[in-house]
């Protein structure tokens, strides 16, 4: 959810209508993580986590290619494209902060933690959360409390390690994974209904988490073109590295079909020669210029406020697992 659509409006709805709600840190400063902590807590005395994203390896390929094609789609929206450079999105800053609030919980996305960070949180009470997408990944993750597990039918980007990592099904990559680890496992990945929340929790999951069910909801900070294209629902999603250099599933348009086949798998690289694209676009109301990040399911989305969306899943988990019982007495 970062990038604009996580808000403190949107977390704190979440945790007062009874659910678990993350902040996302990525792309964010550490001034404004810290502004974005402050006013959440403003709204709500409730606990809710932070979600982080784990810098990778600089890429050592030309870049200056794919910034020279996307040019043309730049000026055609009045800007210049960015410089493909290699950051670490202020991670360390970002741990400090973490570990200066007491943040309760944080997720980490794109790979892991150190073993001192994961230290340093569990010092000040945190529970630390990787997210992972392979069984692989998930036996990695040493020293965390939990394992978010993510499907391939998940909205925006895939939380794996590395840009070739393969793509699971949730259902299936719960069981595999349930299979080797008695780590806490969060299913997330396409989860739009409360049957679909039913179904992980099936399977072995303790939690499930959302992500586009929330898009349409008046707290998030989702532009309005990318509204319009969810609520229209007519578009077929795909995975795409076109606007950041890594994978992530998005709504089809122009962008994505004549970039996409062109762009090299470097992150963060590629997302900052994009950016100017990409902010333009939403500015112009342009979603054909757009990163429009969605699952698989997000025709399925509402458009009401959190709190009504949350009670709704919860209403039709408890109806699909009364359902089951009357199909199957004795469970």
């Amino acid at each position: 959810m970062a990038g604009g659509p996580s808000t403190p409006a949107l977390v704190a709805g979440a945790v007062e209508a009874g659910a678990f709600a993350f902040l996302a840190a990525g792309y964010l400063s550490p001034e404004a993580l810290r502004e974005q902590i402050v006013a959440t807590r403003a709204l709500t005395s409730k606990p809710f986590g932070v979600n982080v994203f784990v810098p990778g390896a600089e890429s050592a390929a030309d870049l200056g290619a794919y910034r020279d094609l996307v040019s043309g789609e730049a000026r055609r929206l009045g800007v210049e494209p960015g410089d493909p450079t290699w950051d670490d999105d202020h991670y360390p800053a970002k741990i400090d902060l973490l570990v200066e609030l007491r943040i309760p919980c944080v997720s980490f996305t794109f790979g892991l933690p150190s073993a001192e960070d994961i230290a340093r949180l569990h010092e000040v009470g945190a529970t630390v959360v990787a997210t992972v997408t392979t069984p692989a990944e998930a036996r990695a993750a040493a020293g965390v409390d939990a394992l978010c597990v993510q499907g391939s039918a998940a909205g925006a980007h895939r939380g794996s390690f590395t840009s070739d990592a393969p793509a699971y099904d949730l259902l299936p990559l719960l069981r595999l994974i349930a299979a080797e680890t008695d780590l806490p496992l969060i299913a997330t990945g396409g989860l739009m209904h409360g049957a679909d929340v039913a179904a992980v929790l099936a399977s072995g999951a303790v939690a499930a988490q959302l992500g586009t069910a929330f898009l349409r909801c008046p707290e998030a900070g989702t532009q309005p073109a990318h509204r319009e294209a969810l609520a229209a629902g007519e578009r077929e999603t795909v995975v795409t590295r076109a606007f950041s250099g890594r994978s992530a599933r998005g709504m089809a348009n122009r962008f994505i079909a004549e970039y996409g086949p062109h762009v090299p798998a470097a992150y963060p690289e590629i997302h900052h020669v994009t950016r100017p694209i990409r902010a333009a676009a939403a500015k112009a109301r342009d979603p054909e210029a757009m990163a429009l990040w969605a699952g698989q399911g997000y025709p399925l989305a509402r458009e009401a406020s959190v709190a009504e969306v949350i009670s709704t899943l919860a209403g039709e988990l408890t109806a699909a697992v009364t359902r089951l019982a009357q199909r199957q007495p004795g469970i």
